[in-house]
């Protein structure tokens, strides 16, 4: 999907590279004028309902509908967006990193998955374990 089509959120579809994902956030932005992450796109990329984003970023489910610029809400997006950012620089591909978002449990962080942690607020510990196996990766 090119940055110029218009993007509906209805009919998004994710795309297989985190730097697509973030251009298509970026572009739903310009098009509302208004520099927040659309939850909505989010929730499809993710294949998440919008009771399940507002209890993971702690708010009301109408936050996520009628209050989208929220601080808590949008901390919690953009915490999970670096997040699967890093998860993506390992392998490239947005579907596994999201995949890995959402389901992977870390024995680390006592089995739970990246999202209960962004959730948690721990989204720097988990920053730094995605880059230290990047590390181990590449080292």
């Amino acid at each position: 999907m090119s940055v110029e089509a218009i993007i509906e959120p209805s009919d998004y579809v994710a795309p297989d590279t985190f730097n697509q994902f973030l251009a298509d956030l970026k572009a739903r932005a310009r098009q509302t004028k208004s520099p927040i992450i659309s939850p909505r796109m989010f929730c499809l990329a993710l294949g998440m309902d919008v009771q399940t984003l507002a209890s993971r970023a702690h708010v009301h489910r109408v936050t996520v509908n009628r209050a989208q610029g929220a601080e808590k809400l949008q901390t919690y997006l953009r915490d999970a967006v670096r997040v699967m950012g890093a998860a993506a620089d390992i392998n490239g591909n947005f579907q596994d990193a999201a995949f890995w978002f959402r389901n992977e449990p870390i024995s680390a962080f006592n089995f739970r998955t990246p999202e209960q942690l962004v959730s948690e607020g721990r989204a720097e510990d988990l920053l730094n374990y995605v880059q230290s196996l990047h590390a181990g990766a590449a080292g």
